[in-house]
């Protein structure tokens, strides 16, 4: 028997208990349709399915954080 507060037999602990990821609290996705180029919202439960038409197959748009690459400058040597 197990004990009161404690999962029985590989069970999934709830969403309020911790050490588990919040997925109720996540916000949602935006993706974009692959044949009107329309921009969706999509949370985690939802269809994946265009709103305006339809369509089922949707791109994850990208993210609009910037990198900065450095690239090494070699200065030329002069053999004297």
């Amino acid at each position: 028997m197990a004990e009161m507060g404690t999962p029985a037999g590989g069970a999934t602990p709830g969403p309020g208990v911790p050490g588990t990821a919040g997925t109720s609290t996540k916000q949602p996705m935006i993706y974009i349709c692959g044949e009107c180029h329309g921009e969706n919202e999509i949370r985690p439960r939802d269809p994946i399915r265009c709103r305006e038409c339809g369509y089922r197959i949707m791109y994850k748009k990208r993210t609009k954080r910037s990198i900065l690459i450095f690239s090494p400058t070699y200065e030329s040597q002069s053999c004297n």
